[in-house]
């Protein structure tokens, strides 16, 4: 299974630059994310590099154990330098990073980067447009004081005190941690979100960043129908098993061979689910004729769907439910590994072996997809790799200037522009033609109709520019328009010049 991304000339990231000083899970992840898609993700580590090389698990080829899966996993497609931020040079090296970057992300404790004169208000003075992202276990003071603020957290943690294993389980005796690292995925997962959000902030209005993820807070946040139960019914909910407390039937059921899950919400779907059990004790109890009715009854219904299920192997049970109710069989990773739909999704990266082209890595594939764009899969970088190139290349790195907004040309699009009284009345003229003109800022000049204009002059208050193209369609830049007239609107007239010309009205505007 290998992502079309290799022979891509570029993702959809493709001109952002992340300093990722983070180490484990929760950061590697976020910035994963975003390296997948083509952004230039620079990992700052240590001598002894990121831990989770030394994590495991290693191939039994691999004799000198350089290559842990965890590392391989999570840190596909990106740089590394390695830096002791302790020292003089090393310091003032990565500042001159900081200046041409976009992004810094760390998932230190609260205080470290402060000791190391690496706050986020240093950081500013060195680039002010620069996106300070943090993921910790409490957060910092920045959002309001934790009690907890200098705790260390691991997954584990913030899955316990944000309640995700009050839910989870059979019963309120024998708790149990979801299996996979989901704090410090969901974490990151929302520390991804942040960043982007943060650039497209940072480059509008040229002014720095702090986003901030705290696990406990991501997990209270996953947890959201335990906060509305208790505020709603004073319920403080339990393990439900497999089962869910509003609804059924919805969770786990037996077949021959295994177990697959079941998740009807809607009456349409039980109707046809019961159709397809058709037995008399199903489809004549009125008991379950409704959603509420079925919760009330889920027990007994779900032991009645059980004695069902149990009689067909998983593959009978896809014949029979696959497509037309709300199913799927419980997978392992072998048989993830055999899904065609894994296949045809690159859900699975094969990521060549820096000791052999032969030899692939399979780790999990990136869920975010972009039309006209793929994910990168290309091989982890050995610890230090890249710090020769970036001391080298350092003062002729393009910096992190936000990018121009959009410039519509006249051959493809028109610009209309409205005028606006105090007394709410409008005038729309469309420009006869526009041009933009480039100093220390940029503007937008239209040019309109004299006589069309000047009966009005003098009860102007604000003017918006609208563009739009000739010939309908998209070609691929209608986000970067709907931003640029977004950003044009409603403009007070004091925002704009207005020059009278022999035969035109000129009308120039910031962008």
């Amino acid at each position: 299974m290998k992502a079309e991304s290799h022979s891509l000339k570029e993702g959809i990231l493709e001109g952002i630059r992340v300093l990722d000083l983070s180490r484990m899970l929760s950061g590697p992840y976020a910035t994963m994310l975003l390296a997948d898609h083509g952004a230039e993700v620079i990992k700052i580590e240590s001598a002894e590099g990121d831990s989770s090389r030394r994590s495991g698990p290693f191939k039994k080829d691999d004799l000198k154990r350089n290559w842990s899966g965890y590392f391989v996993s999570l840190n596909r497609n990106k740089k590394s330098i390695s830096l002791n931020l302790k020292n003089g040079d090393d310091l003032a090296f990565f500042k001159k990073l900081i200046e041409i970057s976009d992004v810094l992300v760390e998932n230190f404790r609260p205080g470290v980067m402060n000791r190391l004169g690496l706050s986020f208000d240093e950081l500013s003075k060195i680039n002010p447009r620069i996106v300070y992202g943090s993921i910790s276990g409490f957060g910092s003071n920045f959002f309001g004081e934790s009690t907890y603020k200098n705790w260390p957290s691991y997954d584990v943690v913030a899955q316990a005190m944000g309640g995700l294993i009050s839910l989870t389980g059979y019963d309120e005796e024998n708790p149990l941690k979801v299996g996979p690292g989901i704090a410090d995925i969901f974490s990151g997962s929302l520390l991804s979100f942040g960043l982007l959000a943060s650039i497209l902030k940072a480059r509008d209005t040229g002014r720095a960043q702090f986003v901030e993820v705290a696990m406990y807070d991501a997990i209270i946040s996953m947890c959201e129908r335990a906060i509305y139960q208790y505020d709603f019914n004073n319920v403080i909910p339990k393990p439900e098993g497999n089962g869910h407390p509003l609804l059924a039937p919805f969770g786990i059921y037996k077949a021959k061979d295994g177990f697959i899950a079941i998740g009807i919400v809607e009456d349409s779907y039980w109707n046809i689910l019961k159709k397809i059990i058709a037995t008399d004790d199903i489809l004549n109890d009125m008991k379950y004729g409704t959603i509420s009715l079925r919760a009330q009854n889920r027990k007994e219904l779900n032991d009645k769907i059980n004695l069902w299920t149990e009689r067909f192997s998983k593959k009978e049970l896809v014949n029979l439910l696959g497509g037309k109710v709300p199913f799927g069989p419980v997978n392992n990773v072998r048989e993830i590994f055999e899904d065609e739909h894994v296949r045809k999704r690159d859900m699975i990266f094969e990521i060549e072996q820096p000791s052999s082209k032969e030899k692939k890595w399979k780790v999990a594939g990136n869920p975010v997809k972009f039309q006209g764009f793929g994910s990168f899969n290309l091989t982890p970088p050995i610890l230090g790799e890249h710090k020769k190139l970036y001391v080298t290349k350092i003062d002729s790195i393009n910096s992190n200037n936000p990018r121009y907004l959009f410039q519509p040309q006249q051959k493809d699009y028109r610009c209309k522009v409205t005028f606006s009284s105090k007394n709410n009345k409008d005038l729309e003229l469309n420009a006869c033609s526009f041009t933009w003109l480039k100093s220390r800022e940029t503007y937008l000049i239209c040019s309109v109709i004299k006589s069309e204009f000047m009966a009005f002059e003098n009860y102007f208050s604000s003017v918006k520019f609208h563009f739009f193209k000739v010939i309908a369609g998209n070609d691929g830049y209608q986000d970067a328009v709907d931003l640029l007239n977004t950003k044009l609107s409603n403009k007070d007239i004091t925002d704009v010049s207005i020059i009278d010309t022999k035969v035109e009205i000129l009308i120039s505007v910031k962008t």
